[in-house]
């Protein structure tokens, strides 16, 4: 199936054709990072505002740098939620029209489901798996046991890891979005420098917390206002690397399996790499990173999920965009458990 596929849930606007959810034929993304930087993160209304202004440009881009015209899209595949509700609804609106106007199927899929398997598109990862998904929205552990199956083991409980970096990242006055910036910053400091709290660290559960952590590095700063940038962020970045590590690691030892797939945008991260590469050798287990293209939102990951789902029946217009969406309710959907 040549496929057309949609993504809209933040702020990015992004489109791209994937032949048979494995082979991108190109994928095209649309950053309002500029935009929202002015205002220290992004604005709701105006992610909506602009993705309005882009997503038609953006879908004519994906097809010609494809090759393709709009009648040779044989199915289309849009995120749905989780994400902003405004944001979501454009994409939504966008790929009911053209699946409405062409007559082909449609489907709408998890961001979040997206994003761990967006893995598939560069290389074949056996089932099961365990994921770690991580970016500024979400920072969640699953036991992936196919496409449509997922169990929730893990997840924060206040701030997610990609939203901690760049809250920091604003206390060392660093504009929006920091997170790359103290990572580039961590490569020239001393990770032992200073200890910060590691919470929840040997906490039985396997959820994370890293807002205790954002309010020690303000303690810390305003204690020793002298401290080193780079130690600074160095520090920081290997307590966060550090529990996403030893709870990834914890989840591995209770469900026995011997594959982990790390997705999202701080997948991109050099540290948490190198740290869960350590893991890696030291456990035997095998650890799979998607390029950096693809641990960003795009669209090319919607294909994945969204190909298989449309090679199932699963095609509909009679669907509303949502902005909270559990990938355990998609499990139990698909198990007949829910409507």
């Amino acid at each position: 199936m040549l496929l057309l596929s949609i993504e809209t849930s933040c702020d990015e606007t992004a489109a791209a054709v994937v032949q048979d959810g494995r082979k991108i034929l190109s994928s095209i993304v649309s950053s309002q990072i500029d935009t929202h930087a002015f205002y220290g993160g992004v604005v709701p209304e105006i992610a909506s505002r602009q993705h309005l202004e882009t997503i038609l440009p953006v879908i004519e881009q994906a097809l010609a740098a494809a090759g393709n015209s709009i009648a040779d899209i044989e199915g289309v595949a849009v995120t749905r939620g989780p994400g902003l509700i405004g944001a979501l609804l454009v994409g939504v609106s966008t790929a009911k029209g053209i699946a409405l106007g062409r007559r082909i199927p449609l489907v709408g899929v998890n961001h979040i489901e997206s994003h761990l398997l967006a893995i598939l598109l560069e290389q074949e990862v056996e089932f099961p798996f365990i994921a770690l998904v991580v970016s500024g929205g979400h920072t969640h552990l699953y036991e992936v046991k196919g496409i449509g199956d997922y169990q929730t083991v893990g997840q924060t409980i206040d701030d997610a890891a990609g939203e901690a970096f760049d809250k920091v990242a604003k206390l060392f006055g660093i504009s929006y979005p920091g997170g790359a910036v103290i990572d580039r910053l961590a490569k020239e400091g001393d990770p032992l420098s200073i200890r910060f709290p590691r919470p929840l660290l040997h906490d039985k559960s396997l959820n994370f917390s890293f807002s205790g952590l954002k309010t020690a590095v303000l303690t810390h700063i305003k204690n020793h206002p002298d401290s080193q940038i780079n130690d600074l962020a160095a520090s920081f970045q290997a307590a966060v690397c550090e529990l996403l590590v030893a709870k990834t690691a914890e989840a591995v030892k209770r469900s026995g399996f011997k594959r982990v797939v790390v997705a999202g945008g701080v997948a991109c991260n050099s540290g948490l790499r190198g740290a869960m590469q350590q893991f890696s050798q030291k456990s035997g287990v095998n650890i799979y990173f998607p390029s950096p293209s693809l641990c960003a939102d795009n669209a090319a990951m919607i294909a994945v999920p969204g190909d298989y789902y449309l090679s199932q029946g699963m095609s509909s217009l009679d669907f509303d965009a949502v902005p909270s969406w559990s990938l355990d309710l998609i499990s139990a959907h698909l198990q007949g458990k829910t409507n």
